[in-house]
């Protein structure tokens, strides 16, 4: 499976506020229908509290 692109993920997220813990992010994408790609890079971010859309896609693609 590919990794999704940045914009995947942030379509996922829309909405999203933050800061917002790892396990927020997956509910809400989750929420939005993300697809398994972009849930599967989240529930792999470490377990912290992000503080911006630019932090979780710094993380990401790491």
């Amino acid at each position: 499976m590919a990794d999704p692109s940045p914009i995947d993920i942030q379509k996922a997220l829309g909405g999203m506020e933050y800061p917002a813990s790892r396990e927020d992010l997956v509910k809400h994408a989750e929420g939005k229908g993300a697809d398994g790609s972009v849930l599967e890079t989240l529930k792999n971010l470490p377990d912290r509290e992000f503080d911006s859309p630019t932090d979780v896609n710094k993380e990401a693609s790491r």
